[in-house]
């Protein structure tokens, strides 16, 4: 089981080995906030003994940053270990949770995962205290800032401040144990524009909380910033000069591996206006 280590003044962050994701913990004379809360019911429980043998009190808030289940599934656990707690997040994260949840369970009938059962059988939890652009969390000697920078990784992704530590929690707009995660749910175009905003309540100093990885700093979140602008940009340049969809990935060079852009460059494609696309070439 994997430690919670300080990363900042009371900020203590467990990287667990399933889908090497990241739960975060936010010390308050209010007790403790949790970040994410992993991807099953059964792995929240396990994050809850961890969360108790830190031994720095109860939790007392949850937040979501975004609503998919490798983030949200835990939800139950905390609930059930720590009573009618809220649970805080975008008010997409929580549509698309509510939406989405069964249909990623059935992903899992077939998969060869040895946490498909507990996936399978998790309790879904939606967030109750939902928000729109920002959100302060007054824990009494600190407080926590909810911010939805915009649209990239989901439509309801959120970054958490905590400004007197200078910590930032970057959810999934910020991957550093992989590539940035590009889903049928993502917002390729948008993405670079919200990386900006995050980059604008980032300090030299500022340690960063991906939501899969080792902590990084501005200079990690400004090149990954970068790279997802270049392939923005490649998906607009390619749109507009015709290019059909099904060559795109071949007729260019990409900032990320191939194999990891598929959903990207399909999302792009349908995100542009048809004013900024050609006809296909013959």
């Amino acid at each position: 089981m994997p430690d919670f280590l300080e990363v900042g003044d009371r900020v203590w962050v467990a990287r667990y080995d399933w889908f090497d994701v990241n739960v975060t913990l936010i010390g308050s004379d209010r007790g403790l906030v949790v970040v994410d809360t992993h991807g099953s019911t059964r792995m929240g429980h396990e994050v809850v003994g961890d969360v108790r043998r830190l031994g720095q009190g109860d939790v007392t808030v949850v937040v979501n940053t975004h609503w998919h289940f490798d983030h949200t599934f835990g939800n139950a656990a905390f609930r059930a270990a720590y009573g009618a707690i809220p649970i805080h997040a975008h008010e997409h994260a929580a549509t698309e949770l509510a939406e989405g949840a069964e249909s990623r369970k059935q992903r899992y009938r077939d998969s060869d995962d040895p946490h498909r059962d507990e996936v399978m059988e998790s309790e879904i939890v939606l967030p109750d205290h939902t928000f729109s652009s920002v959100r302060v969390l007054d824990l009494g000697d600190r407080q926590v800032e909810l911010l939805h920078p915009g649209r990239g990784h989901t439509s309801g992704d959120i970054v958490v401040r905590v400004p007197d530590a200078d910590v930032v929690l970057g959810g999934d707009l910020v991957e550093e144990s992989a590539p940035p995660s590009f889903g049928l749910d993502s917002w390729p175009m948008d993405w670079p524009l919200s990386l900006d905003t995050v980059l604008g309540v980032i300090t030299s100093g500022t340690v960063v909380v991906p939501g899969h990885g080792a902590p990084v700093d501005r200079d990690f979140v400004e090149a990954q910033r970068n790279d997802i602008g270049i392939l923005a940009e490649t998906i607009r340049d390619l749109a507009g000069r015709g290019v059909p969809l099904d060559q795109a990935l071949a007729a260019a060079d990409w900032p990320f591996p191939e194999a990891h852009l598929e959903a990207a460059v399909q999302r792009g494609y349908e995100q542009l206006p048809r004013s900024q696309k050609r006809l296909p070439l013959i």
